[in-house]
């Protein structure tokens, strides 16, 4: 059997990985159309896949097509409430030191929603000394990707991203806001109901407007199975960090649309214990140079099968990279569409691999694990390099399942719980190998600052029952 040229480890260690910055040609472009912006909304992605930033007015943009604006690098050591965790090395205790973050090619954009006309641009971190800042997990994805471009390899990458609409809370209210529909029973599911739509249409309208002019591909957007539960599915890209750049836009998109319609989104993983989770599955695939799908046809049958055997032996130690947040494990059940075992299978939904119907040309992997609050750009970098690794060994996948996956005995079963999650990937060299040892110390750092702060917490269930 023919195995694709290996690439190195070291390769993808390449200090730029073609995480395009933006040129001064773009600005010029943009203050042309947009001369009377007032404002603009500076964006980082932490590592949580939080978005980060500032405020700042409309004449400051300029710097970030230029030197870049400052901040501090230690905004990807923040938990996700946005405290320091000391344990990162990044906060006082090295000085709190500035780098410079510069924007992000084709994301310089107008904020549809802001009360006043608003740009908004996505930046990338680079040291003081003006390399790529190697803990940013923009660049992270970018060196991978640039390590498949030299094999002459382009991932073509799709997300489905699920989300909640919520009902507005009074005023001072600390309790959950409860999904819009419920008032109609609490067993409205009506998965794939198109009056569902139509009852939120203004909304859904907004959101595709949004996106237009944000140049956000939205592809389908479906009722999905829980009251107030919806769906949003993105085109193919073949470019992995616009892939991700769009999830972080989509979300965005779609919160401050919702605010203005008086409601709120959530992309919660696991936002109520009675319904469905909120999942962001991925669809990948590999083309060469000619734009060639390099699954399709015999030959790419068996590259298939390398990428898949490993992503079902990486899964476990990946895990935490796919589901990031304490309450992303609780979405881990049998029966819930969201996979228990690392196992694959061809057109089934309840395996964490699947195969979908598809002609030969479109043959790809559908990653099922990730909670719709995942950080995108680390998500894929796990997927990615996983991909390429199999590609490299090429050796055949393990069965697949048949029927229901939650009946199986087969496959390795998933951790439902983040601290036996964080011991796996630890254990490991998988996590060093797809995010870099830079960005991995820091990730695990934050992970097992997180988890400590949900155990020194002591629940209402418990002081009920135990006071």
């Amino acid at each position: 059997m023919t195995a694709l040229t290996p690439v190195a480890a070291a390769e993808t260690d390449v200090p730029d990985a073609g995480a395009r910055t933006a040129d001064r040609a773009e600005y010029d472009a943009f203050i042309a159309a947009h001369a009377d912006v007032e404002a603009v909304e500076f964006l980082i992605v932490d590592p949580n896949g939080v978005l980060r930033g500032k405020w700042a007015p409309a004449d400051s943009l300029k710097r970030a097509f230029k030197e870049g604006v400052n901040f501090p690098m230690s905004i990807h050591g923040l938990d996700v409430w946005g405290r320091e965790v000391a344990e990162t090395g990044l906060h006082i205790e090295s000085g709190d030191l500035d780098g410079y973050f510069r924007a992000v090619a084709d994301s310089l954009t107008i904020v549809p929603w802001a009360k006043r006309k608003t740009a908004q641009v996505l930046l990338r971190g680079f040291t003081p000394d003006g390399e790529p800042l190697r803990y940013d997990c923009r660049n992270a994805l970018g060196r991978i990707t640039k390590a498949l471009g030299k094999r002459g390899l382009h991932p073509v990458v799709a997300f489905e991203v699920e989300f909640y609409l919520l009902a507005p809370q009074p005023a001072g209210s600390d309790t959950m806001p409860e999904p819009v529909g419920t008032a109609l029973g609490p067993d409205r599911q009506r998965m794939y109901g198109l009056d569902d739509l139509a009852e939120f249409g203004p909304l859904f309208e907004d959101i595709r407007a949004a996106a237009q002019i944000q140049n956000v591909p939205i592809d389908t957007i479906v009722k999905e199975a829980a009251p107030g539960q919806f769906e949003v599915n993105l085109q193919h890209r073949r470019d992995p960090l616009r892939a991700a750049d769009d999830v972080i836009m989509l979300r965005r998109i779609i919160t401050g649309c919702a605010r203005n319609h008086g409601l709120q989104a959530t992309f919660m993983a696991k936002p109520f214990i009675e319904y469905a989770g909120n999942g962001m599955h991925v669809h990948a695939s590999m083309t060469d140079e000619a734009g060639r799908n390099v699954f399709a046809g015999e030959e790419g049958e068996r590259r298939l099968g390398g990428a898949i055997a490993e992503l079902i032996r990486t899964m476990p130690q990946g895990l935490l990279l796919f589901i990031n947040t304490w309450n992303g494990f609780r979405r881990i059940q049998p029966g819930s569409y969201a996979p228990t075992r690392a196992v694959w299978a061809r057109n089934n939904r309840s395996v964490a691999l699947r195969i979908p119907a598809s002609t030969d040309e479109n043959r790809r992997i559908e990653h099922r694990i990730a909670g719709a609050d995942a950080n995108p750009y680390i998500l894929l970098c796990a997927i990615l390099q996983a991909m390429m690794d199999g590609l490299d060994k090429c050796e055949a996948p393990p069965p697949p399942v048949t029927g229901n996956a939650y009946d199986a005995t087969i496959g390795e079963q998933l951790p439902d719980d983040m601290d036996e999650a964080l011991q796996l990937t630890s254990a490991g060299q998988f996590c060093e190998r797809a995010l870099g040892p830079e960005l991995a110390k820091i990730y695990r750092d934050l992970k097992r600052a997180e988890i400590l702060a949900f155990w020194h917490e002591i629940t209402p269930l418990e002081r009920s029952t135990y006071l």
